[in-house]
């Protein structure tokens, strides 16, 4: 038998994907285990999404680092972004995810370059909603499963890991090995071609789950059916409404947090937690372990001894965020980043494991390295600030100012970083030297934009920003969605949905996404009394995809209103109302529509309840020409 000890190398390059796919799995009994590294994929973490660079037919991409998804996959607007021809599936091949089922295609890419090196002729699915931010794409299983692999992304990294020797009785947690840190270990499911998920089994309220490791989940969730197994409902008290998550499927998932007396999952522990829950369309797994999980311990998925091994890095194991995830739906201006409480750090542990496990609940669990460079400071500082750790988050960004001076996207995070961290005046400052730097970088020209027009500045101030912005952005970029909103803050109704059009031109009028831009374009045509017949058709688009959106009524009843519709404005009024009572404008309307049809009490009612809920709607509704 070979010895169980850990010995670490690292190879010297990889030296392609036929090579990697032929590197044999079996032990050897003559070796020690042995662990080496086939490659580091960087990561930089945009929120709880862990974003890779690689490159389509030579242009530089986004894409998200996926362990949930089977496919490297494109999203249909990247397909057409990059002029790729669609091939149809065969007739039983399905895609299901979150939201339930997607069309989906093949394409061919001609060459795809990731770990520095060109892949030719690289098939590709194409599916899903966009994933914003200019995301083309995930790169799934394909990827991922070429080796052991470990998620670092407090580090802001991935690693493929090779075997050698005899591991079968060896902990592979080395990062851990000198220091003693607690670890913990779950088995997982034997990967395969076919099934090629990590897959495991966690306790929920003592009960039996099944779980999926999923890095492209940006929050983990749980199924509304696991939930009421351990006794949970969205009628269970102290369960809160959390928005809507948008996945691969054609529908949004309306989701709440709700509380749990325990979830176990290894060695490890969390009592008293609130999961979020969700009418998921899984039937396969009960919950998707998210990046939150991920950014929260340190990951190696073993794939040859079918073992899972992690540890605690410190904060909330899980983000609790209760607002819609996915296409906003309605301009607000812009706005920081909400940063929600999560939950307690792990409160105990079960097994072996359970002194240390212990031990580490309170604590700041494995440290996370130390960088060595600008690009690794800027990366464990987006991580930091992924887990709302704002000030570690700003002194690991300010290192990589220094570091390096000259480049505009580590002040662009750093002020994102103060922003979330509540210091607006430090953040527009590092949004100022960013845009002087690169007075095209987009991102900061939106964030500063977005952070003046938070703090109420007049909106024609805005507008060197966005013209500035809208030159530099590509047609097709998600940013459209922020300048329409942007312009609808500066009241310039047609340029609000001029950036609408830009998007809906070149994504398409289907799917959960198109109908947010739909309503939006609907919006600012209503507002600023454009073209109200295709206003009109906007929201009925909209509507048929998304009738739980009240703005989207909010927005019709005014084109109503406009057309002399005056019962079917109101009849909008009211179903917008039944599902948000406070919503201003729909009281506004309601309002006027009322005093129209001789309702004159009740019509003054509700113009001084909306005026109430925002003191200067009546002198920005004479603007717009809805007067009593």
């Amino acid at each position: 038998m070979c010895p169980g000890t850990l010995t670490l190398y690292r190879s010297a390059r990889i030296g392609g994907l036929a090579l990697l796919l032929s590197v044999p799995w079996g032990p050897c009994p003559a070796e020690p285990c042995r662990l080496g590294q086939l490659a580091e994929l960087p990561v930089t973490m945009s929120g709880l999404r862990p974003l890779v660079h690689a490159a389509v037919n030579g242009t530089d991409a986004l894409f998200v680092a996926d362990s949930g998804s089977i496919f490297d996959m494109l999203s249909p607007a990247a397909a057409r972004r990059f002029g790729l021809r669609l091939e149809p599936l065969p007739p039983s091949f399905r895609l299901h995810g979150v939201g339930g089922e997607a069309a989906a295609w093949v394409t061919t890419v001609a060459t795809f370059r990731i770990f520095g090196i060109d892949y030719h002729r690289a098939n590709f699915v194409v599916a899903g909603n966009g994933l914003g931010e200019d995301i083309v794409g995930v790169l799934g299983q394909n990827v991922l499963r070429l080796g052991d692999v470990e998620y670092d992304l407090a580090n802001g990294v991935i690693r493929l890991i090779r075997e050698r020797g005899d591991c079968s009785k060896s902990s592979l947690v080395y990062w851990a090995k000198d220091s003693g840190a607690p670890f913990s270990a779950l088995d997982i499911d034997a990967v395969t071609a076919e099934g090629p998920h990590t897959e495991g089994h966690a306790f929920l309220n003592g009960k039996k789950i099944r779980v999926m490791f999923d890095t492209g989940s940006p929050t983990s969730l749980l199924t509304l059916e696991a939930a009421k197994r351990a006794g949970v409902t969205p009628q269970t008290p102290g369960a809160v409404h959390a928005g809507f998550v948008l996945g691969v499927g054609r529908r949004a998932t309306e989701t709440w947090v709700a509380p749990f007396d325990s979830f176990r999952i290894g060695d490890e522990e969390v009592q008293r937690t609130r999961l979020r829950i969700g009418d998921t369309g899984m039937t396969d797994v009960d919950m998707l372990v998210g990046v939150d999980f991920f950014l929260s311990h340190r990951v190696l998925v073993a794939n040859a001894q079918h073992k899972l091994y992690f540890t605690y890095n410190g904060g909330p194991v899980f983000n609790l965020t209760t607002q819609e995830s996915g296409t906003k739906v309605r301009a607000d201006s812009g706005g920081a980043p909400s940063a929600a409480a999560g939950e307690a750090a792990p409160a105990a542990a079960a097994g072996p494991a359970a002194a240390a496990g212990a031990a580490a609940a309170g604590a700041a669990g494995v440290l996370p390295e130390e960088p060595k460079d600008a690009d690794a400071f800027a990366r464990r500082g987006a991580a930091f600030s992924a887990r709302r750790e704002y000030p570690q988050a700003i002194a690991d960004l300010t290192r990589a100012t220094e570091l390096a001076p000259r480049e505009a996207r580590y002040f662009y995070q750093r002020g994102m970083a103060y922003w979330s961290h509540e210091q607006a005046d430090e953040a527009l400052a590092d949004f100022d030297q960013a845009i002087q730097l690169k007075g095209d970088d987009v991102p900061s020209l939106v964030a500063r934009a977005q952070l003046r027009a938070r703090r109420h500045v007049p909106g024609m101030e805005l507008v060197p920003d966005l013209e500035a912005a809208d030159r530099a952005a590509p047609r097709e970029a998600d940013v459209r969605l922020a300048l329409g909103n942007l312009y609808m803050y500066a009241e310039i109704f047609p340029a609000a949905a001029a950036q609408y059009s830009k998007w809906i031109d070149t994504h398409g009028s289907d799917g959960i996404e198109a109908a947010g831009a739909l309503g939006l374009r609907c919006g600012a045509r209503a507002f600023g009394d454009l073209d109200l017949d295709h206003a009109l058709d906007d929201c009925n688009k909209a509507l048929a995809r998304r009738a739980d959106v009240a703005v989207f009524l909010e927005s019709r009843g005014i084109v109503y209103l406009r057309l002399g519709k005056t019962d079917r404005a109101l009849a909008d009024f009211e179903a917008a109302l039944h599902q948000q009572p406070r919503l201003a404008w729909a009281l506004y309307g309601r309002g006027l529509a009322r005093l129209r049809k001789g309702q004159t009490e009740a019509g003054n009612a509700d113009l001084a309840a909306a005026t109430a809920l925002s003191a200067g709607l009546p002198e920005k509704a004479g603007r717009y020409g809805l007067k009593p």
